[in-house]
């Protein structure tokens, strides 16, 4: 087994590029690995085949699709701030690379495993978390002084790691340990066939890349992290239990003898509620009227369909309306203000329709918290002779 040395590197950080360039010249490695995979590789190259707006409808994973986009943002600011391109170390250590022709390995896994297995794995409590955070940051980023070599410093790294695992179990879990056991094992495997193998990895990954090496038996099964994971369906119990509730509420309304006018009224505002939150939140995305008063118009059936979303239908008319192109992807790429982001068309529907599926949700929540108090009905009271009325009933017909 050959020797590998470990160069820990921050993503944004000139000494991290001076660092790279200084270990190959001194290890003369037989091969450099770098925390990349072959599409953010094609990326970095720029030979990257840009996806297409249909694709980008087709998945429907809009919510996905801006986190993503917002970490790279995220990123991409800071960059910006200490003047050094997000991923110029491995930019460097590849080109290091090619210029003494020492090979190159691509030892990260697949950024589209990675983000499906870490948004399928969030709990619907980490994912509002994890929002929040998100937001939290773009607002806050601007007019920091940031210590880039700082953040580099192990305690430094330990702290946001526990911090991470703290917010976000399944999360770090995804995005750290799953890669961590990754990478390891493409270390290992190149290690097998190399004398002098050089690994240029984040900083947030060598303490775990090290404990596998020193322990290869700890390391899962290489499928385990790769394999698929199967999203899990809280989306659709969601849905199910609204559906339930609304239709039992009706049901109880109608058998519980307060009268028609009061089935109505509570019909009407979970069209109303539904509706209209789901287009102020269009409109809150800047979104065009037209995509708004979509999301008003079809929320109410949407929320008792787990299967469908207002967003869906408001990202249809926004498309319809600002025509996005292939050419968007490179626009939010390259964005270095927000508000730069928010003017790219495609950016502006992927947001549309994020925002608009929360605003139906919320509808959801709400419509149950205030529709007794608006129907100034004792909940309890008509549930209960709704209840035994349905039975009455039942008893009758068999």
């Amino acid at each position: 087994m050959g020797t590998v040395r470990i160069v820990g590197t921050a993503h944004v950080s000139q000494e991290s590029v001076d660092e790279v360039k200084a270990a190959i010249s001194e290890v003369s490695p037989d091969v450099v690995a770098v925390e990349l995979d072959p599409g953010r590789y094609a990326a970095l190259r720029r030979q990257a085949q840009e996806a297409t707006v249909e694709s980008v409808l087709e998945a429907k994973t809009f919510s996905q699709l801006l986190v993503q986009w917002i970490l790279a943002y995220l990123q991409r600011r800071i960059g910006l701030d200490v003047g050094v391109e997000p991923g110029a170390e491995m930019k460097a250590a590849v080109e290091e690379a090619e210029a003494r022709g020492i090979r190159i390995g691509l030892i990260d896994r697949d950024i589209r495993i990675t983000l499906r297995r870490f948004w399928r794995s969030l709990s619907f409590i980490e994912k509002i978390r994890m929002f929040y955070a998100l937001a939290v940051s773009v607002v806050s980023i601007d007019g920091q002084d940031i210590d880039i070599e700082e953040l580099k410093k192990q305690d430094v790294i330990d702290l946001a790691m526990e911090e991470f695992r703290k917010f976000s179990p399944n999360g770090a879990r995804s995005l750290i340990d799953e890669r961590d056991a990754y990478l390891a094992h493409q270390i290992l495997a190149l290690s097998q066939v190399h004398e002098r193998v050089l690994v240029v990895i984040g900083a947030g990954h060598v303490q775990g890349v090290k404990r596998y090496l020193a322990d290869p038996a700890t390391l899962p099964p290489i499928t385990s992290l790769t394999a698929d994971v199967r999203s899990r369906p809280w989306g659709l119990i969601f849905g199910g239990i609204v559906t339930f509730l609304f239709l039992f509420l009706l049901a109880a309304i109608l058998f519980s003898g307060v009268g028609i006018e009061v089935l109505v009224t509570a019909l009407v505002y979970w069209v109303l509620i539904h509706g209209l939150l789901t287009a102020a939140f269009t409109l809150l995305a800047r979104g065009h009227p037209l995509s708004a008063l979509t999301g008003f118009v079809v929320s109410w059936f949407t929320s008792l369909n787990p299967l469908i979303a207002a967003g869906w239908f408001a990202a249809i008319v926004e498309v319809k309306i600002r025509k996005p192109s292939p050419g968007d992807f490179h626009r939010i790429a390259q964005a270095e203000t927000l508000s730069q982001m928010w003017e790219i068309p495609l950016f502006r529907v992927v947001l549309v329709a994020a925002l608009a599926n929360l605003g139906s949700t919320l509808g959801t929540i709400i419509y149950f918290i205030v529709i007794f108090p608006i129907l100034a009905i004792d909940p309890g009271p008509l549930i209960s002779q709704g209840i035994a009325n349905m039975w009455a009933a039942i008893q009758a017909i068999f």
